[in-house]
């Protein structure tokens, strides 16, 4: 008699994971492989009974029933056959000793997982909210389309900057500007913005960037009036990130503005990693007009002893290869060192700063595996910024008492850089 099902035996590494699992035995659906064949839990559980107890069956029939999964139980003992004629045999089975050895070393795994989970480093509530607000932070003062870039004035990197190119960027800028932006012109007088003012007026929108600039002909750093734009930029974001970090706002306006003014340009040159390119060693801030190279900045003033360093710096940060949270977080402990000039109440602010870096440190530990030396790394980074920092301040010094340079920066700019004690 015709069987109704296959009596070919699959071996386990010849099984297709594709064709759908059918018992070899009743034609039931299959679970796996059991004592060498492939078998629903009913028919496994069968073969395992019938052979610990050595049973022995007798066919009512003529010994060639065919089983199927509504009539295995009517004969045993074809149901039996059927299970040996597939492969399935009695050495697969384990003792009930064996069983309740593999049962509890199966729940003993359960429970060191379960432990390695629970002794998992964990945030707590406080510095997870903490991490969103700076992350959020950074969101609100980091566009990363980079939009705002044409309201500056246009870089040039051919030739001296023309009036009327400079004119038409200012223009543009300023008609779209809202009624609480401040003006870059040194002669806006009674309407300059200082940065004090700047700290209790900050707002997320309607900061103008571009100075309305009408003595730029004839300068020889032809990037200077674009880049100096961009910075004076960047400063205004900065200061709207500081204004979110948590505790900044309750620091007296000596200490805020004290902490800005000496951390700007460190702050400005970690987020400036977002925009930095292993590939070509540039910042690319959208379209190809704002692409900038170490050869821009020199039209700018700056040399190859700030830009070499500042390259370097720039691609051992960004090969470490920081989370977005790890990324805020080291810019606000940037920020918030107490040892700034300036800074009066040195336990408030360093404080603030020794949560900061145990947020990062608890991050670490729970989201950045293999990340033992990282922290490390990050805090020597701001080592590195302080050499940057101090770089940056005698080259800026050298071009401010230039007249023909200095009138080509914005008042933010002056007042930020201009009033730095080091």
């Amino acid at each position: 008699m015709e069987s109704a099902v296959s009596t070919s035996t699959q071996v386990p590494d010849e099984f297709d994971r594709n064709v759908p699992r059918i018992c070899g035995v009743c034609g039931d659906k299959a679970t796996g492989f059991h004592f060498n064949a492939m078998t629903c839990e009913g028919c496994k559980g069968f073969f395992r009974r019938s052979m610990k107890r050595k049973a022995s069956f007798t066919c009512p029939f003529n010994g060639s029933c065919t089983i199927t999964k509504d009539n295995r139980r009517h004969c045993q003992a074809c149901r039996l056959k059927r299970c040996l004629d597939i492969g399935m045999m009695k050495e697969f089975i384990l003792t009930d000793e064996e069983v309740q050895r593999k049962k509890e070393l199966i729940q003993r795994r359960k429970d060191e997982e379960a432990q390695k989970e629970a002794q998992k480093p964990r945030l707590s509530e406080e510095q997870r909210s903490i991490i969103d607000t700076l992350v959020d932070a950074h969101h609100k003062t980091y566009d990363d389309s980079y939009s705002d870039f044409s309201r500056f004035r246009p870089p040039v990197r051919e030739g001296p900057v023309t009036r009327s190119a400079s004119r038409a960027a200012s223009l543009h800028s300023l008609s779209d500007a809202s009624s609480d932006s401040f003006s870059h012109s040194p002669e806006s007088g009674d309407r300059k913005m200082n940065l004090s003012n700047l700290l209790m007026m900050y707002q997320e929108q309607g900061l103008s960037s571009s100075p309305d600039s009408k003595e730029d002909e004839g300068t020889g750093l032809s990037m200077l009036p674009h880049l100096a734009d961009l910075v004076s930029y960047s400063i205004q974001k900065v200061i709207g990130f500081a204004k979110m970090i948590p505790g900044f706002r309750e620091l007296t306006a000596e200490d805020q503005i004290a902490l800005l003014k000496s951390s700007a340009i460190e702050v400005i040159m970690l987020r400036s990693n977002q925009s930095f390119s292993l590939e070509d060693m540039s910042w690319s801030c959208g379209g190809p007009e704002f692409k900038y190279c170490v050869n821009d900045v020199t039209k700018a003033g700056h040399t190859l002893d700030l830009l070499e360093p500042l390259v370097k710096f720039q691609v051992g940060l960004k090969k470490l290869n920081l989370h977005e949270e790890e990324h805020v977080l080291l810019m606000a402990i940037c920020l918030l060192s107490p040892d700034r000039p300036g800074v009066q109440d040195h336990e408030r602010v360093e404080a603030l700063q020794d949560r900061l870096s145990e947020v990062l440190q608890a991050y670490i530990r729970a989201h950045h595996p293999g990340g033992r030396l990282l922290y490390a790394k990050m805090i020597q980074k701001l080592a590195d910024l302080r050499s940057l920092n101090e770089e940056h301040s005698k080259q800026y010094r050298s071009l401010s008492f230039q007249p023909e340079h200095s009138m080509q920066l914005t008042p933010l700019v002056l007042e930020v850089f201009g009033g730095q004690v080091t």
